[in-house]
């Protein structure tokens, strides 16, 4: 049915006036639900329309509406006024009336990243989804399809700190296993970004060992970037896997990442110049990947783990001996390593600048000031509050109907002869 003037002020006056309450939206919802086609038929004619309705207040029809228009083709010097009108709408929407249609809110809040993505300004919308996806979430825990999309963007402009406003999110609600593979991946890179490497190792780990019937680009994409993270931040790589990790990852993953692979087994040597000459012969295949950066990080720490090295042989040692033994050119940039791995905790040490000597220390953390002891009481109010979780979580997944007619197929059925017979002592 083609919408005339008659039937679009029709449709207005609906939206108006089942916009009051719960009740009246459940209705509008159904009437929206059942004008869809006509809606989508011919937004251009229903698009002026809009100018008659509140988004604060009409909330629910005025999205129906603004949906079939982003989904119309957009000419791009239209993109700006988009932007404006998208923005907008999410900052006025009610939150209880978008959740009626979630889905037409997420395609909005993309088309919005779409746009944004296209004038090369993606800084424009890190802000508007971040108000998006907090009005779509019924609670913290919970990832939406919004999560992903806001951290391309923040990405995309390197707004990395408004990125990590919602990775402390513990997430335990997924609908779609993309999101979840998606949020950890970009969530990670964020965290490479600002130098997080140990928050960014436990997200690109959720994405390797997530269930996964076929490996995906993106687990592989993953795994490139969790061995050389591994090694920037733990200076080692394990190629064993967890036992939950699923077969298709366990038997595949290997054999798309053997070169990164190999330049693990290169590093476990701490032969700096072998390892420079394995980056460089690979050098195209990593830049390709977008990994270079990453490699380059990984052959620095490996001087970092030759000083660590040497703090457990040596309590005193020259900064000549220094740099011969981890291959640095000359002694004033082993002073260098030395002093930048000071201040970042990773080693504790002095260095006598009259003599060029360096004394490495114990570690002078005696586990009973206050902050520590407050540091230990809110890991164990959390892990606590984790257990809780998953107890509770475990509880709801033995109840579901769904669960228990798949275990029950599984379990084998027993007859009386399975089981074992009265120990003749008991009898009667």
């Amino acid at each position: 049915m083609n919408l005339n003037m008659n039937s679009a002020e029709s449709l207005v006056a609906q939206i108006q006036g089942l916009s009051s309450n719960m009740g009246d939206l459940n209705q509008l919802r159904t009437y929206l639900k059942q004008s869809e086609d006509s809606i989508l038929s011919e937004p251009a004619r229903l698009e002026p329309f809009l100018n008659e309705l509140d988004p604060s207040l009409h909330s629910l029809g005025y999205l129906y509406i603004f949906e079939a228009c982003t989904c119309a083709p957009t000419a791009q010097d239209q993109l700006n006024e988009l932007v404006l009108k998208i923005t907008r709408f999410i900052n006025l929407c009610s939150t209880e009336q978008i959740r009626l249609a979630p889905e037409k809110f997420v395609s909005v809040c993309k088309k919005l990243k779409d746009y944004v993505m296209s004038l090369d300004d993606p800084m424009r919308g890190v802000a508007p989804l971040l108000t998006a996806l907090r009005k779509l979430q019924t609670s913290t825990e919970q990832l939406t399809t919004l999560h992903s999309e806001f951290l391309l963007l923040c990405l995309s402009s390197k707004c990395y700190k408004a990125g990590l406003s919602i990775l402390d999110d513990g997430i335990f609600n997924v609908d779609q296993p993309r999101d979840l593979f998606l949020y950890c991946y970009y969530g990670g890179m964020i965290c490479i970004g600002m130098k997080k490497f140990g928050k960014a190792l436990d997200l690109l780990h959720n994405v390797v060992t997530a269930p996964m019937s076929v490996v995906s680009a993106i687990a592989v994409e993953a795994y490139k970037k969790y061995i050389l993270v591994s090694l920037i931040h733990l200076g080692q790589f394990s190629t064993s896997l967890p036992k939950y990790t699923s077969s298709a990852a366990q038997r595949n993953l290997k054999n798309f990442c053997q070169l990164y692979l190999d330049l693990a087994s290169t590093f476990d040597t701490g032969k700096v110049t072998e390892l420079e000459a394995f980056v460089q012969a690979n050098k195209a295949t990593f830049d390709k990947d977008k990994n270079l950066g990453l490699v380059k990080q990984a052959v620095r720490s490996m001087y970092k783990r030759n000083i660590q090295r040497l703090t457990q042989t040596y309590l005193t040692l020259s900064l000549q001996d220094i740099a011969n033994t981890v291959q640095l050119p000359t002694p004033k940039e082993a002073e260098m390593h030395v002093l930048q791995m000071i201040q970042d905790g990773e080693i504790y040490a002095t260095i006598n600048q009259k003599d060029g000597m360096v004394r490495f220390l114990e570690d002078p953390e005696k586990y009973r000031s206050c902050d520590m002891i407050e540091h230990l009481d809110s890991s164990i109010q959390r892990l606590m509050g984790l257990s809780k979780k998953l107890t509770s979580m475990n509880e709801l997944m033995l109840c579901d109907p769904l669960y228990q007619g798949k275990v029950g197929k599984e379990r084998p059925r027993f007859d009386f002869d399975d089981f074992d017979s009265v120990p003749s002592k008991f009898n009667i």
